[in-house]
Formats: structure tokens, C-alpha cells, sequence
């Protein structure tokens, strides 16, 4: 049988019956959304552990810098000079009481601790603070100070009542030289703190201080459970540590960044850094009220700014009272709100009881007596424009400029408190007066300390605390008869020559220059007398007697006189000259016056005694540059002479306004009135000062009625102390004939007693008859 072929291509498929496909029982398994979650976080976690880790190094780099390094920039402290108060110095009892009330001392009836003093009528029991001297630390002492008529009589040593050399006060603080961010601080070491501060402040901001490690989440908790319930925020749960991250590295404002970051910044302080060291820290940057533009910050400053005194001498009452004030310095503003101040101050007073830091008694004792405020008038920084300018010129010229941009300097001036105290009252008060008839007027004033050669006070304008144009320093203005005494003493060096009674001729004169120009003089009287004796010359500031002996003696001899007194600035060697055509201002007056008060040794003014770094080793610094400028003996008649000005000469005023005593001056008036001048001393202090106005424009006044009624008023506020007129060697009393100036003997008619250089007084005659050989050889 054949079978039939069929091909591949051409066979058809028997159909097939399809099996049908199972279904699946369950979906397939993805990874869990668990373990999706959990390896997205622990990256995460990673990453930010990571990121917190850095920045944790970020910050703790911070932190280092500021910790281990310079905390704050403590403003430069400006003191004035401390009172030396030894046998003989011309300080008066109530000078030194007055003193001590600035300097924040309390007057008792028996001192028992430091800060304390009595008084009886001649006599100062006083315990004195420790304080840093540019020569050393100063121990607290006691002692007692006696006083007689001229001054200090003696120091006694309380303890083993020996007499002391010389006894030194704590210096006035007078500013602080904010160069900064307007911070304004006293550091003070957290062991120089008192404990109840200390007590006080862990019980009121942060009672677990010393057990949690920078951040308190109990407290914090406490604190939201407490705001929720009120509605309000009224309780912090920031620990001392989170407020001092917060004040040294963070705004004020509130945001939950910001308080992540002041938590974590606590973390690292409190794990790199002591205790103590954050609370000194804390205590020294709290801020603690406002200063007008400074911010006050820290315990130190605070005790000075609301009591006027040092922190270690506060009351219970007042410790209270500084931590109360931490919770809100505007809202317990003592002089603006005082019963809030009490009610907070009583509650951090009873907590220091709760807490037995103290006794009931104390806290009774504490919550009934006065804060002890700081009277509102009373500047916790000085107002010294015109000094300060002085300050800060020497300061650069000395130390170099950047001296004031270091931290923590501490610079010694030469500035009296007191004196500059009455200098300012005396402006106040003498130009309100004149001021009323001459428009414009202004005034320049300059005072030294005699035995220092410092300036002790300065105003340069008749508002005091005008910070602008300082007339003292920067005017330039004709000194007036002020330069007669260094015309009358170039010719007292001649003493051959010249004496106080040598006749000069009061007769018109005219001069004539290389121009042809002519140049007449006149007194200011307008009268001649013929003939004065030289002193007379002087006392009554008579022009012409003047010019004839400056030209006796020659111009540039007068002008080289005044250059070794200490005038610094070019002077024309006219005849004008003679009669004060040299400009001036009034600290240039008052060196040339200086030297002549100095016994006739220059000694360059100055404003600095020392400076300490913030270590408190003082800078080196060259020395004053000083020199004999005239002649002692010689300079002795000049102040003979002074004194005589003012006792019957120009300046008769001031010498009846105070009886009894010894001043020496010089009145001074610029032609036309425009300029009026007076430069004097007594034992204590030299002063010199301008009266005049801006524009050059008249003002009518003389040297005695304008320049001097505001030194005249300057005693009347700073009694003066009379010039003691120890003999000089070269100086001899002699006699003289009153007519022909003639040297003569004792007991002879007509003749006057006046000092005289021993060298030159040679009487040959005897009465009118020539001396014979054996009265010459017995001299008698």
C-alpha cells in the first residue's frame, strides 16, 4: 500500500486543546515598607549624627577662641591721680573729706571696716581699700591723719602707729574708653565676688547648676507645663550656662533654631570648661542696665553704676538687689520703678533664707533697709571732653596709636577731681554772669598741680561738657601783659644791673622799624610819671617802663627766657613783643607760669603717669624732659614780685577777697579789650585762663574783671593754701633807697626792704656817707 508524503510546508497542524493556566494563590512579596522606613532613617541618622558632629566641631572652635582666649574687650580705664597725703602736703582737712565722699567712702563714728572713715576737726580716721597702684599693689590700711593751718600734719599708722612717708588714695575711676562694640564692664574675678551673689544668683536662675551638664530638660519641661497654664511665657527654663551661650554668641531672637543652637553650645561649655570658670564668665557678662548709649554688663560695673562703689563693699540689701535686677534691668529700673526693685529684691532676700544662706535676723535686717542708690546727679563717668582730648593726643603721641584699641589697659592721669570740680563751677557760674552783657563769650582754662607738673583740670568752654572746640588747648591769642614777668626776670638775672628797685623810665618813647613804621606806647592810663622803680613796673602792668627796659636788655633775650620756660611755638622778636604781641593759648601760659611756680625749673606738662597692659605691667615710657630755666634766686624776686600784684598791684581784688593769704598772679588784656588774661598759683595749683570770644569781636573786659573773677571764684569753691616763701639760697633782704634805687643799710631814712640776689646787693654808703675801711671790713 502506498502512503502518501506531504511536506513540512504544507502540513496542517491538528488543533490542540489548550490547557488553561493556573492562577496564581498570592500576590508576590515586596520588601517591606518597615524595612524601607528603618534604612532611610538609620542613613539618615547617620548623616545628621554626622552633620551635628561637625558642627559641634564648628562651634566648639568658637567657643575655644572665646573662652581660651580674650573674653571681652575690657575698655580702657582712665583714672585720676592718686592723692599722696604725707607731712606737709598742701592738702586742707576738708579737702580730704570731700575726696573721700567722691571716692564712695562712708563717714561713721568709729571705721570698722575697709571703705569707712570719722572725722574730727583736725583729724581723719580712715581705713583705706586695697587698690592697684602703677608702683604695686596697695594693701587696705588705717591710718591717722592729722592737720594743721598749711596742710597734712602727719600720717599715723593705726596698726603699729608709726608714722608714714607718704600715704596714697585709691585713684578716681573716671571713664572707661569704649573702643568697641559700646560694652561697657569691670571684670571681676569670681573669687573677689561676694558669696551671697553667688548664693543668690544659683537660687533664682538656676537652683541644679552645679549637677546638670549645660542643659536642664526638667527645668525646661517644668517651665512649658507652667507657660502653657498661664497662656504666656513666665518662666525660663534656661540654665546659667544656656543664658551665657545666648550672651556671648547669639541674638536675642527667639526662634527654635536659635534655642537649639544656645542648647548644643551649652553641651560643649559645660563639658570643656569648669564650673567656676562659666560662673566667673556669666557674672562678668550679664547685662545689667543701660548707660545712656553703654550697656552696662557684668556684677563689677553694676555695683558702681547703681551704688557708686565697689562690689566688695555692698550691703546685703545691695547683693539682693543685683541679682534681683538680672530678670529685667528696664522693668526694675530703681530710679524709675522702686517698689517693683523692692518686691523683687525681698523675694530673691527670702530665698537666700529658704535656702539657709542667711539668718532671719539678717533677712529682716536686709529686706527693711534702703538700696543706697547712687544719687541720679552723681556721674557714674566723668564728663572731661577738653582732658580726654589731651589724654588721648599724649596717649598716641608716647605710647603709639593702636595703644587704646589692646584689651584691659589702665591709664594713670594727672587729673584732681576737685579741681576740676571747681574749675567747672566757677566757669558755670562767672560766665552765665558776664555772659548777659557780652554776647559770644567764651573762656579757656587750664590748671596744674604745682609740686607734679601735671595738668590737674581743663575746660575749654563755658559748657564744660562740650565735647567740640577745646579754647584751652587750640586757641591762639595775644597773652597780654602776661609776659612782663619773663621780661622783668631776664632782667633780674642782670642782678649787677637790675633790682627791684632800679628806677625805669616812664616817659614817652617811640620806636621806628627797618619800614619806617613808628610805634608809640602807651600806659594804659594814658599818663607818664617819669620814673617807677622796677617793681612797681610790674605790679601796675605799666607798658612803657616795660618796653624801655625790654629793649634795655634786648627782645631776643626776653624771647630765649620764655623758650627755656617751656614756649614751644615761634615767637616775632618785635618791640611789640614786649607788651604780649605773642599768641598763645591757655596750656602754653600755664607751662611758662609752671616753671616759674617750679622755683624756675621747666618741667613739660603732662596729662599721664603711667599705663598698665591688661597684665598690670606698666609700659615704658621715656621721661619728661626737664631742665633749670631760670635761676632760682632769680626767680625767687619774680614771684616776690608776683605776690606783690596781687596784694597792691593790678589783681588787688583777689588779694582782699582772701585775707591772710599768699597768691601770686598776673592780669592780662589784649589791645582793644578783645582778650583778657589771668595766670597765677598759690601752693597747690597754677592756673591760667582766657576769657574773649570766637570772632575776635571786643569784649570790653580786662584781665581783672573778666579772666579773673573766674580764678577769683575758683578759690572761693577750692580754699586756697597760702605760698610758703622759703628762703632761697642767693637771696638776701636788703634795703634800698626809694628815690635812686641805691643799695643802702639797714635803718636808713627813706628806704625800702625788698629781696634781692646776694652776689649783687653791695651798700657803699652808709646813710648817705661812703663807707669807711673798718665798717666795710665789720660790715657795719
Amino acid at each position: 500500500m502506498t502512503k502518501k508524503v506531504v511536506s513540512k510546508q504544507g502540513a496542517k497542524k491538528a488543533p490542540s486543546k489548550a490547557k488553561p493556566r493556573k492562577k496564581s494563590s498570592a500576590k508576590k512579596v515586596s520588601p517591606g515598607w518597615k524595612r524601607k522606613v528603618w534604612s532611610i532613617s538609620w542613613k539618615l541618622g547617620v548623616i545628621a549624627i554626622a552633620a551635628v558632629s561637625i558642627y559641634s566641631i564648628y562651634l566648639d572652635q568658637i567657643i575655644a577662641r572665646k573662652f581660651e582666649g580674650q573674653k571681652w574687650h575690657l575698655p580702657a580705664q582712665v583714672f585720676s591721680r592718686s592723692m599722696a597725703l604725707y607731712p606737709g602736703a598742701a592738702v586742707s582737712h576738708s579737702q580730704l573729706i570731700s575726696e573721700l565722699k567722691l571716692l564712695g567712702y562712708r563717714k561713721v563714728s568709729n571705721p570698722r571696716q575697709v571703705g569707712e572713715f570719722s572725722a574730727s576737726r583736725t583729724r581723719v580716721d580712715l581705713w583705706r581699700r586695697p587698690f592697684l597702684h602703677p608702683q604695686g599693689d596697695q594693701a587696705e590700711q588705717r591710718v591717722m591723719i592729722s592737720f594743721d593751718s598749711q596742710g597734712v600734719d602727719s600720717v599715723v599708722r593705726t596698726e603699729d602707729h608709726r608714722q608714714l612717708a607718704v600715704f596714697h588714695l585709691e585713684p578716681v575711676l573716671l571713664d572707661r574708653i569704649i573702643t568697641g562694640d559700646g560694652e561697657d564692664r569691670l571684670f571681676v574675678k569670681a573669687a573677689k565676688m561676694p558669696p551671697a551673689i553667688i548664693e543668690a544668683l544659683i537660687l533664682v536662675e538656676d537652683r541644679s547648676f552645679y549637677e546638670h551638664h549645660g542643659v536642664n530638660p526638667l527645668a525646661i519641661l517644668r517651665a512649658l507645663m507652667v507657660n502653657i497654664s498661664a497662656g504666656r511665657t513666665v518662666q525660663g527654663g534656661s540654665t546659667l550656662t544656656q543664658q551665657l551661650a545666648k550672651n556671648f554668641f547669639l541674638s536675642s531672637k527667639r526662634s527654635l533654631v536659635r534655642k537649639a543652637r544656645e542648647a548644643l553650645m551649652a553641651l560643649i561649655i559645660d563639658f570643656r570648661y569648669g564650673k567656676d570658670e562659666i560662673l566667673e564668665a556669666y557674672l562678668n557678662e550679664v547685662y545689667m542696665g543701660q548707660d545712656k548709649a553703654r550697656g552696662v554688663h557684668g556684677m563689677g560695673l553694676a555695683s558702681q553704676f547703681y551704688f557708686g562703689r565697689p562690689i566688695a563693699e555692698l550691703t546685703l540689701s545691695q547683693q539682693a538687689f543685683l541679682v534681683a535686677v538680672i530678670k529685667g534691668p528696664s522693668y526694675y529700673n530703681p530710679w524709675r520703678y522702686p517698689e517693683r526693685v523692692q518686691e523683687r529684691r525681698d523675694l530673691v532676700l527670702r530665698l537666700l533664707m529658704e535656702g539657709e544662706k542667711i539668718s532671719v535676723a539678717q533677712y529682716k535686717a536686709a529686706a527693711e533697709s534702703p538700696l543706697g542708690l547712687r544719687k541720679s546727679d552723681r556721674p557714674v563717668h566723668q564728663k572731661l571732653p577738653a582732658f580726654f582730648a589731651v589724654v588721648k593726643h599724649e596717649l598716641a603721641r608716647r605710647f603709639g596709636d593702636t595703644l587704646l584699641k589692646q584689651s584691659g589697659i589702665k591709664v594713670y592721669t594727672t587729673l584732681d577731681p576737685m579741681a576740676q570740680e571747681a574749675a567747672e563751677k566757677s566757669v558755670k557760674k562767672v560766665m552765665a554772669r558776664l555772659g548777659k552783657n557780652i554776647k559770644q563769650l567764651q573762656v579757656g582754662m587750664v590748671l596744674t598741680d604745682k609740686a607734679s607738673a601735671g595738668i590737674a583740670a581743663m575746660v575749654g568752654d563755658k559748657s564744660p561738657g562740650y565735647k567740640g572746640y577745646n579754647r584751652a588747648v587750640e586757641i591762639r591769642r595775644p597773652i597780654g601783659s602776661l609776659i612782663k614777668p619773663f621780661v622783668y626776670g631776664t632782667a633780674l638775672m642782670q642782678g649787677d644791673k637790675y633790682n627791684l628797685a632800679t628806677p625805669l623810665k616812664d616817659r614817652p618813647i617811640t620806636l621806628k622799624n627797618g619800614q619806617g613804621k613808628t610805634w608809640s606806647p602807651q600806659n594804659v592810663t594814658r599818663k607818664f610819671s617819669g620814673e617807677v622803680p622796677l617793681l612797681t613796673g610790674l605790679k601796675k602792668s605799666m607798658n612803657v617802663p616795660t618796653v624801655n627796659l625790654g629793649m634795655a636788655i634786648g627782645v631776643s633775650s626776653v624771647a630765649t627766657t620764655l623758650d627755656k620756660a617751656g614756649w614751644r611755638e615761634p615767637i616775632s622778636e618785635y618791640p611789640s613783643m614786649l607788651l604780649g604781641a605773642v599768641n598763645g593759648s591757655p596750656l602754653m601760659v600755664a607751662q611758662v607760669y609752671q616753671t616759674i611756680a617750679d622755683h624756675g625749673r621747666y618741667r613739660r606738662l603732662s596729662s599721664i603717669t603711667a599705663v598698665l597692659d591688661k597684665d598690670n605691667n606698666p609700659l615704658p615710657v621715656s621721661n619728661i624732659p626737664q631742665s633749670q630755666a631760670m635761676d632760682p634766686a632769680t626767680n625767687f624776686l619774680v614771684q616776690y614780685a608776683m605776690t606783690q600784684v596781687v596784694q597792691s598791684g593790678t589783681a588787688t581784688r583777689l588779694g582782699k577777697a582772701f585775707p591772710g593769704k599768699v597768691l601770686a598772679g598776673k592780669t592780662g588784656t589784649s589791645n582793644d579789650s578783645r582778650d583778657s588774661w589771668f595766670a597765677g598759683f598759690d601752693e597747690r595749683n597754677v592756673a591760667a585762663i582766657w576769657v574773649g570770644r570766637d570772632d575776635n569781636g571786643k569784649t570790653g573786659l580786662y584781665g581783672s574783671n573778666g579772666a579773673m573773677a573766674v580764678y577769683q571764684n575758683f578759690l572761693e569753691n577750692r580754699p586756697p593754701i597760702s605760698l610758703r616763701r622759703t628762703p632761697v639760697n642767693g637771696v638776701v633782704n636788703a634795703h634800698f633807697d626809694r628815690t635812686t634805687g641805691k643799695a643802702m643799710e639797714a635803718g636808713c631814712a627813706n628806704t625800702i626792704a625788698l629781696p634781692a640776689l646776694a652776689a649783687s646787693y653791695h651798700p657803699a654808703i652808709n646813710c648817705g656817707e661812703p663807707l669807711s675801711w673798718w665798717q666795710k671790713l665789720t660790715g657795719g
